[in-house]
């Protein structure tokens, strides 16, 4: 077998497929490892390392997709052919120390971004098997279009799921797919017609604001309280439709009670009123079992639900899907399904047989594990080296928190302090229709992306930057 002289750490936090794949890239560039050489088979490399062979397999697929080597059938995988002046060449060496410390900060920077996921828990195997899978099972009919509202055996999959861990009620027919939450938005905003009366949390999730903005309706921002959107507000507001997050408020996170909820589906009961339930990370709640869905409790066909695979699957997929009352249905069947489908009929198929083989399920367990722990990590990190000196707000649930830091420094001071301490945190103020001087700064802390170890390191960056004791 090829010498392999890399030592894996553990304790690093850079997962252990980027580090095999950079190891094997730099021997490569370097010509320590010549073309034509055959790599180790996975089996081999992962009793050699006392890695997984799930974690082989990832690093020698990015190898193939940036082109260093390349797989022959029942062969193995071998180096290409590097023209190794050019590389060296095109490698910029930073002669400054601006540039230098630029350098530095890259790849130590310490992102709590809430859009970001754990990544390197995907099953990678699994999903590439069944996407060959599904291109063997169909040939070509994959790429020809498919049905306008997605494909039907998902629809069915994701009913089943959503009346088992949701309390959803709905039939497959009633499901429509798309790519993104804010393509949905756009077409319900059609849907329901631009005409009506708009409303949404204040603060809420700034990229619908900006849809509905952006589709001409007139959207009226609808105050908190301490159960969630306020009740007297929105009956002020003459608002026909309004647009909230029950089940974890973005970005407040508290979670709608059953009283509020009882409160919103009366108001619904007006003529042509509706409720767009955003249930975008439902799955994740660590204090008691998951909450039912509101539209689970709507009885009169008034509650528009709307959910997501990128938290709990991968961003990147762009798979949403909405669930519309009858009412609705019957107008999209009627002026809207010569919409064509804006997610891959290859990926609607992998998730379908995803789903079909119960591997969703598990993943969905695995992940609550994952969260469950990186979240408790950063509370008991934050009360640790933070103290009262911060107020923690939103832990029950998702993956994010509301920070209140209680030493004088503006939203974009507590920013600014912090990059240059290589932590990069997140404001809220962007998700208020008009933020005020009077709101207290607040930061939002994603903590999907980072393992352990980076929250706990990233935290003690933080308590240094902003000067807590």
């Amino acid at each position: 077998m090829l010498e392999i002289t890399l030592v894996l750490n553990t304790q690093s936090g850079e997962p252990l497929y980027l580090q095999l794949y950079q190891y094997f890239k730099q021997e490569i560039q370097n010509g320590r490892i010549e073309a034509g050489v055959m790599l180790p088979s996975k089996r081999k490399l992962a009793l050699h390392l006392g890695i997984s062979q799930n974690t082989i397999e990832t690093a020698y697929q990015q190898l193939l997709a940036e082109g260093y080597v390349e797989s022959k059938p029942r062969k193995g995988i071998f180096v290409k052919e590097i023209h190794h002046d050019w590389i060296l060449n095109s490698i910029k060496v930073p002669t400054t120390t601006d540039e230098m410390e630029k350098e530095e900060n890259g790849p130590n920077l310490i992102d709590f971004s809430h859009g970001k996921i754990a990544l390197e828990q995907f099953p990678y195997t699994t999903w590439r098997r069944l996407t060959i899978q599904s291109m063997y099972e169909e040939q070509s009919t994959l790429f020809l279009n498919g049905d306008g509202q997605g494909e039907l055996p998902l629809r069915n999959e994701i009913a089943k799921y959503l009346f088992q861990s949701r309390g959803v009620r709905c039939t497959p027919s009633q499901i429509i797919v798309g790519a993104g939450t804010q393509y949905l938005i756009g077409l319900l905003s059609m849907i329901i017609g631009r005409d009506a009366i708009f409303s949404m949390e204040d603060p809420g999730y700034h990229r619908t604001r900006e849809v509905f903005k952006d589709q001409g309706v007139t959207l009226i921002p609808i105050p908190l309280d301490d159960n969630g959107i306020s009740m007297k507000h929105l009956y002020n507001s003459n608002a026909q439709v309004t647009y909230v997050t029950p089940s974890h408020q973005f970005p407040f996170g508290m979670v709608m009670p059953i009283t509020r909820r009882l409160e919103l589906l009366k108001w619904a009961e007006g003529k042509e009123r509706y409720i767009i339930e955003d249930d975008y990370d439902g799955e994740f709640r660590y204090k008691g079992k998951p909450i039912p869905s509101l539209q689970g409790l709507d009885s009169n066909d008034k509650v528009i639900y709307l959910g997501t695979f990128s938290k709990s699957l991968i961003p990147s997929i762009r798979l949403n899907y909405m669930v519309l009352p009858p009412t609705l249905l019957k107008k999209y069947q009627e002026h809207f399904s010569l919409y064509k489908q804006t997610v891959s009929r290859l990926h609607q198929h992998t998730l379908w047989q995803f789903m079909k083989e119960g591997h969703w399920e598990r993943h969905l367990n695995k992940m609550r594990t994952v969260y469950r722990k990186r979240q408790n990590t950063l509370i008991s990190s934050i009360r640790g080296n933070m103290g009262n000196e911060v107020a923690i707000i939103g832990e029950e649930s998702g993956l994010h928190i509301l920070l209140h830091v209680k030493n004088n420094m503006s939203e974009k001071q507590l920013i600014e302090t912090a990059m240059k301490h290589k932590v990069k945190v997140y404001p809220t103020s962007v998700y208020f229709s008009q933020p005020t001087p009077e709101q207290k700064p607040m930061i939002l802390l994603g903590f999907g992306g980072l393992t352990e170890s980076e929250i706990e390191q990233g935290i003690q960056y933080l308590k240094k930057a902003w000067n807590l004791s």
